[in-house]
């Protein structure tokens, strides 16, 4: 595996990172309705296989931005949040009967949501 071969460089792994894995962690997060949740444990994720790659664990205690910086890897929060913004500005652009612009663009007020799981029929 190219992620684990001592001989691959570390910046080639990254590029790897970003042009196979990142894009898949990714998929459809623009449409997501994204919480801290989300995006610490996609944070927590990516972290994981970068050490992974550079063959760090937590126990050796080597700081994250040391880490990105060697592989050359963005954090996952600023794409996140720059494939949102460009997803967004596409949705803005359509013309105002399209289904996904009444969807994202239009709230409803005055509408009260239940807590918790829905109730099963």
């Amino acid at each position: 595996m190219v992620e684990v071969d001592k001989r691959v460089p570390q910046k080639l792994k990254g590029k790897f990172y970003r042009t196979a894995i990142r894009p898949a962690m990714l998929y459809g997060a623009e449409c997501w309705p994204t919480k801290r949740r989300h995006v610490q444990q996609l944070s927590v994720a990516e972290m994981r296989m970068l050490r992974w790659f550079c063959g760090h664990t937590r126990r050796d205690r080597v700081r994250n931005e040391v880490i990105r910086d060697r592989v050359g890897v963005a954090p996952i929060e600023e794409k996140l949040t720059q494939h949102r913004l460009r997803w967004f500005g596409h949705v803005q652009r359509r013309p105002p009967e399209a289904p996904v612009r009444n969807g994202v663009l239009e709230r409803v007020d005055n509408v009260k949501r239940g807590r918790g799981r829905p109730k099963l029929t």
